[in-house]
C-alpha cells in the first residue's frame, strides 16, 4: 500500500493522509438506521460503502485492532407512538417499561435489517448500540453543556425543552462551512420564541402526559427542573460514539490517544448529514468534552436516485433492500445480494449514484466471469490496495479484481490471489454446496460434450451446454498443459 491510506475529509475539503490516533486501536463511527420501518436502498449505501473501508481497515491495522460502532436509532417520535399504541397499557401499569415497548414494536424491523445487510455481504461491526440503551449517556451531556454554558432550559408551546445555544460555539458551522450569521429561518431551522437563536436545536424535549417519555432533571442557573420527555435527534449519536469509542477503551488506548479524550478516527455518513445532523454532533461533543475536535476525519457518501430520479413513495420508485433480494418489484425479478453490492462499488462513493436495472445488470454480467475459489493466506494483489487506499476508489479497484479473475481463469494457480482480492470488497464469489448426484450428473453431460465435441457434433454440444447454464452451472473449456487436449471444468454459479 505504497504512499499509505488517503481519505477525503468533509471538515477540511481535501484528500488527507489518515494518520489514526492510536495505530492499535483505530476507531471508527458510522449512523445506523432508523428503524421504524424497513431499510430501502438509499440505507444499503453507506452500510455497503463503510463496510469497506472497514475491510481495508482491519487488512492495514489488524482485525483486533479496529473498532467500528454503528449505531440503531429506537428513539422516535413515530416509534414511540407505536409503542403507546401498541402497549400503553403495560406502559401504564409497569409491566412493561418503555425500552420494552420500544423493543418489541422495532424488533422486526431491526432484524430484517441484519438479514439485508448480511445478504449484502457486509460485516457486523464491533459495536451496534440502540439508543435506548443510552439515555442516561445523554441526559449526562446534556447537563455537561449546560454546566458549561452551551444550553440553556427554555419553556416552548409543547413545555419545557433544553436546546444548545449555537450562538456559544465560536465556529458552529465547521463542517458545512455555513456561518450562524448567515443563517435564515428556512424548512430545517424552526424560529422560535423561546429560542435564542433560531438555529439552536433541541437536546431534550418534553413529553406530554399521553406521549412516551424518560424520567430526567436538568439543573440550569442553579435551578433544578424535572423534564419527563425525551431526547432531540443529535444527542444520541455523541453519547453513543463517545461511551464505546473512549469511555469504555480509553484504559487500553496509547498515551498519545489518551492526551486526545472524547475524540476518535473517522465518522461517516450520507451526505444529507452533514448538516444539521453531524454539524451538531460535532457542536455538542465539542462543547461537551471542550475539545476543538469530535472526529479527525469525517467521511460521507453521495446521494442515491432510482432510474434517474429522486427516491420516494410518490414517485413510485421507493424500494426497499428487502423488497430487491425477495421479491419481483425492480425489474420484474429477485436480485442476488452480491450484485447490489457490486453495483453500488461501481460508483466512487462520493459521486451520486444512479440505481438502475441497467446497472444491476452490467454488474451481474461483471459477476458471471468471476470465479469461485479460497484465498487460503493469500494476501491482496497490491493493485487493489492501491486503488482502495486512495480513497476508497472502488472503481479502480472493481476493474483490478477483474483483471485478477481474467488471470485466474486463464491460470487457476493464481485463483488465490483473485479470491483475496475480491474478498476486500466482499463480493468474493463462493464455490456453491454441491451434492454427490449433483455433481455426477453434470460431470457426465459435461463427459458427454466432449465426445459431441470430437465427433463435431456442435449443435448437441451447445445443447447441453445451454441446458447447464439455464440451471446455473457455468462451463469453462481449456486445454491440458502436457497433452493439449480440451478439458472442461464447471461451477454452480447460482
Amino acid at each position: 500500500m505504497a504512499g499509505g491510506l488517503k481519505l477525503y475529509n468533509t471538515l477540511t475539503r481535501e484528500k488527507v493522509d489518515f494518520e489514526p490516533i492510536d495505530p492499535d486501536n483505530v476507531r471508527m463511527y458510522v449512523c445506523g438506521p432508523t428503524v421504524y420501518d424497513f431499510a430501502h436502498i438509499g440505507n444499503a449505501r453507506p452500510v455497503i460503502v463503510f463496510d469497506v473501508l472497514y475491510r481495508l481497515l482491519r487488512h492495514t491495522y489488524g482485525a483486533d485492532k479496529v473498532t467500528y460502532v454503528r449505531n440503531i436509532t429506537d428513539v422516535d417520535d413515530k416509534i414511540n407512538a407505536r409503542a403507546l399504541r401498541d402497549f400503553g397499557g403495560q406502559i401504564a401499569d409497569g409491566s412493561m417499561s418503555l425500552n420494552e415497548a420500544i423493543r418489541a414494536v422495532t424488533g422486526k424491523t431491526e432484524s430484517q435489517f441484519h438479514e439485508d445487510v448480511a445478504s449484502l455481504g457486509c460485516l457486523k461491526p464491533t459495536v451496534e448500540p440502540r439508543a435506548t440503551d443510552n439515555i442516561p449517556q445523554m441526559i449526562t451531556i446534556i447537563q455537561r453543556l449546560l454546566d458549561m454554558g452551551h444550553a440553556y432550559v427554555a419553556s416552548g408551546s409543547e413545555g419545557h425543552e433544553v436546546l444548545f445555544s449555537t450562538a456559544s460555539m465560536a465556529d458552529y458551522g465547521m463542517l458545512s462551512k455555513r456561518k450562524l450569521e448567515d443563517q435564515q429561518a428556512g424548512a430545517r431551522v424552526a424560529v422560535e420564541s423561546h429560542k435564542m437563536n433560531p438555529a439552536d436545536f433541541v437536546l431534550w424535549k418534553q413529553s406530554a402526559d399521553t406521549e412516551p417519555g424518560w424520567p430526567a432533571s436538568f439543573t440550569f442557573e442553579k435551578t433544578t427542573t424535572p423534564i419527563y420527555g425525551r431526547p432531540g435527534w443529535h444527542i444520541e449519536c455523541s453519547a453513543m460514539s463517545d461511551r464505546y469509542l473512549w469511555e469504555e477503551i480509553k484504559d487500553r488506548l496509547s498515551p498519545k490517544a489518551k492526551a486526545k479524550p472524547h475524540q476518535f478516527d473517522i465518522h461517516g455518513g450520507g451526505l444529507d448529514l452533514i448538516f444539521p445532523h453531524h454539524e451538531n454532533e460535532i457542536a455538542q461533543s465539542c462543547c461537551a468534552f471542550d475539545n476543538d475536535l469530535m472526529a479527525t476525519v469525517w467521511m460521507h457518501n453521495g446521494f442515491l436516485q432510482v432510474e434517474g430520479r429522486k427516491m420516494s413513495k410518490s414517485e413510485g420508485n421507493f424500494v426497499t433492500i428487502n423488497e430487491l433480494l425477495a421479491t419481483e418489484k425492480f425489474g420484474g425479478r429477485k436480485w442476488p445480494g452480491e450484485v447490489l453490492r457490486l453495483a453500488m462499488l461501481m460508483t466512487h462513493y462520493r459521486e451520486p449514484i444512479d440505481f438502475s436495472v441497467k446497472r444491476l445488470e452490467e454488474a451481474e454480467r461483471l459477476l458471471a466471469k468471476w470465479p469461485a475459489g479460497d484465498a487460503g493466506e493469500t494476501a491482496p494483489d497490491a493493485s487493489v490496495l492501491e486503488a482502495l487506499s486512495d480513497d476508497l476508489n472502488t472503481v479502480a479497484a472493481v476493474q483490478a479484481v477483474h483483471a485478477l479473475a481474467q488471470a485466474a481463469n486463464a491460470d487457476p494457480s493464481k485463483l488465490p490471489l483473485f479470491a483475496a482480492s475480491a474478498a476486500l470488497l466482499g463480493v468474493a464469489p463462493k464455490k456453491a454446496e454441491v451434492s454427490d448426484d449433483l455433481s455426477a450428473a453434470v460431470q457426465a453431460l459435461v463427459d458427454m460434450r466432449l465426445e459431441m465435441l470430437k465427433a463435431k457434433n456442435f449443435a448437441e454440444a451447445d445443447r447441453i451446454r445451454d441446458e447447464l447454464a439455464a440451471k446455473g452451472i457455468q462451463l469453462k473449456d481449456g486445454k491440458d498443459k502436457e497433452t493439449g487436449e480440451r478439458v472442461t471444468t464447471w461451477e454452480v454459479k447460482r
